[in-house]
C-alpha cells in the first residue's frame, strides 16, 4: 500500500528550526538534519507499523544521527506527522496535538 504524507504545520516549523539550530551549529549540518527526517520519513511511509506506539494510535520513530523523533498517526491511507521533537522535550507538548 502506498500511504499519502501529510506533515501538519506544526511539525513543519520543528523541522525548520531544528535546521536552523543545526545549520547555525555548522553549516551543511542543518541539510543532514533534513536528509535523516526526510530518510525517517521514508521509512516509516514504507513499514508504518514497524515503529512503537506511545500515546494512544501515536507511532514514533527516531532520527538516525539526531536526536529527534517524528511523531505520527497512520489513518487509512495517510500518514499524518504530528511532530518533530528533540528527545528530551517534555511529551506533553506534542500529547496535546492528538
Amino acid at each position: 500500500m502506498t500511504y499519502n504524507v501529510i506533515v501538519r504545520p506544526e511539525a513543519e516549523r520543528e523541522i525548520q528550526e531544528a535546521f536552523d539550530w543545526y545549520e547555525e551549529q555548522s553549516e551543511g549540518l542543518g541539510l543532514d538534519f533534513l536528509r535523516a527526517a526526510d530518510a525517517c520519513l521514508s521509512v516509516v511511509q514504507r513499514n508504518p507499523s514497524a515503529f512503537q506506539s506511545v500515546h494512544k494510535q501515536v507511532r514514533r520513530a527516531l532520527l538516525r544521527r539526531f536526536p529527534y523523533m517524528l511523531f505520527y498517526l497512520v489513518k487509512e491511507d495517510t500518514i499524518i506527522v504530528l511532530a518533530c521533537f528533540h528527545v528530551k522535550r517534555s511529551p506533553a507538548d506534542w500529547q496535546r496535538r492528538v
